[in-house]
């Protein structure tokens, strides 16, 4: 048990929220992260999201939403158009939504996110990441190496039916989350 309880500690990351400069929405096509990132922005704790992505670098194109396609159901050529819809559909301003949109794995979420906030002239001292859950630890790597001089929140969403206390219990939750461990530790030399 002691091994379940490290691995999923090490995973599953989940922080106390404050007042931060931004949120950032790492590339997917699942829409609870962007409504986290909405209701998140409705309390006031950011002016400003971030939705990252293009589309997989394994698939080459923008699938289809995961889920909730009666409610989003446009036609999205990218992960960004996606998130997009989503937040504006959950009352998030065209204004307060920033755009990336060529990010293709986790490393360029990070890395294109700080290339707009570059740009922009933002300073970013405290963000938010609403991701989903089991893959908190990599965003957490990545946007860590990037916004160096940044508190980072993690925001975790629990989607799949994949969460800290069940993964161990399924074959689809044993797999997504040993290979999240394996990719962390396969991609640790990236952000060293």
């Amino acid at each position: 048990m002691r091994n379940l309880n490290d691995i999923s500690n090490f995973v599953f990351i989940s922080d106390e929220l404050k007042k931060s400069d931004i949120i950032f929405v790492p590339g997917n096509s699942s829409p609870q992260m962007a409504e986290k990132a909405a209701q998140l922005y409705k309390e006031d704790l950011a002016p400003l999201i971030l939705p990252s992505g293009r589309y997989s670098n394994i698939k080459g194109y923008f699938d289809a939403p995961k889920s909730k396609s009666e409610i989003y159901n446009g036609t999205y050529n990218t992960e960004f158009e996606f998130l997009k819809d989503v937040l504006i559909k959950n009352d998030v301003p065209s204004s307060a939504i920033l755009k990336e949109d060529r990010a293709q794995y986790t490393y360029q979420n990070a890395l294109f996110s700080k290339e707009v906030t570059d740009k922009l002239g933002l300073k970013i001292k405290h963000c938010i990441i609403c991701c989903k859950s089991y893959h908190a630890r990599r965003c957490l790597m990545y946007y860590e190496k990037v916004y160096q001089d940044a508190e980072i929140m993690i925001c975790p969403v629990d989607i799949d039916n994949i969460t800290k206390e069940n993964w161990y219990k399924t074959n689809k939750g044993i797999e997504t989350v040993l290979g999240e461990f394996k990719r962390c530790g396969e991609q640790l030399e990236y952000v060293l």
